[in-house]
């Protein structure tokens, strides 16, 4: 039985993802893989462009297959010298091997059924991801949030499908789920992703200029933008102010900060799309 996005399972979605902090003993490779996949942006921008998927999505599956290769295939990691031998078997149909990464990957996204029709909100960006690995982990040991989107933050320690079909409750994961991938390229500002789509490279999300609704109520007072050597040097309670303002911003759609109490550019541009104006010190002001 095919599992459908549902308005639970999109909240889910959406729940989990608001709350997937990483792990302290991951963020450095959380960095170092952030890093590579958008300094190869432009190969997945190609690809998505020419199929109309996020190249973001594109860029974490690469990432969760294949580590990032470019010499293997995108549908599950086999070189590109043959065929895929794993599921799925024998892709790409047509051509002959060796095959470039650009051919492989526009089959397995064609495959997949995956375009400018599909659902690109945020909780269709997760859903795609966990279908592409498989609803393995949802329907058999629904206790184990899948790695492949988790991995790396709070929400995952361990067990894990370590072959095919084979199911180990010890082993543990060292990928760095794609979730936690999206979450950390929307703090740094490389995708904007808000309730009603995924930007595609070129496409804003909403104005950055334009100020969103803010409540009346509980809405936040701001603080001066600085440096994160300055913060380093200032006292615990602007750095606790600044983390409040964080997670403030935070409650808005397509806001994603990381809430490390240091109010740098990324936070003064949430800030000026929640009220319409950068935090004070910025020149951008």
């Amino acid at each position: 039985m095919a599992i459908s996005l549902s308005v639970a399972l999109r909240r889910e979605y959406e729940r989990l993802f608001e709350g997937c902090d990483i792990r302290p003993g991951q963020r450095a490779l959380v960095e170092r893989t952030c890093r590579r996949l958008v300094r190869d942006r432009s190969r997945y921008a190609a690809v998505s462009a020419r199929q109309e998927v996020p190249w973001a999505f594109v860029a974490a599956v690469h990432q969760l297959e294949s580590g990032g290769d470019f010499r293997r295939h995108l549908h599950n990691g086999d070189p590109l010298s043959a065929r895929t031998v794993r599921v799925p078997a024998g892709r790409p149909r047509h051509g002959a091997p060796p095959f470039t990464w650009e051919e492989s990957a526009a089959d397995a996204l064609a495959l997949k059924r995956l375009g400018g029709n599909t659902d690109w909100s945020l909780a269709g960006l997760l859903y795609q991801l966990e279908r592409y690995n498989g609803w393995g982990y949802r329907r058999y040991h629904p206790h184990v949030l899948s790695p492949y989107l988790w991995s790396g933050s709070v929400h995952y320690e361990r067990g894990k499908y370590v072959a095919d079909g084979r199911w180990s409750e010890s082993a543990v994961s060292r990928q760095i789920g794609a979730a936690v991938l999206l979450r950390r390229l929307a703090e740094l500002g490389e995708i904007d992703l808000d309730e009603a789509t995924v930007s595609r490279p070129g496409e804003g999300g909403a104005d950055h200029g334009e100020a969103l609704d803010a409540p009346a109520v509980g809405a936040t007072a701001p603080v001066p933008l600085v440096s994160r050597y300055a913060m380093r040097r200032g006292r615990a309670s602007e750095a606790q102010k600044a983390e409040h303002l964080q997670r403030w911003l935070n409650t808005f759609p397509g806001l994603f900060l990381r809430a490390d109490g240091i109010p740098g550019e990324h936070t003064s541009a949430a800030y000026r799309r929640v009220t319409g104006r950068y935090l004070p010190g910025d020149p951008r002001g």
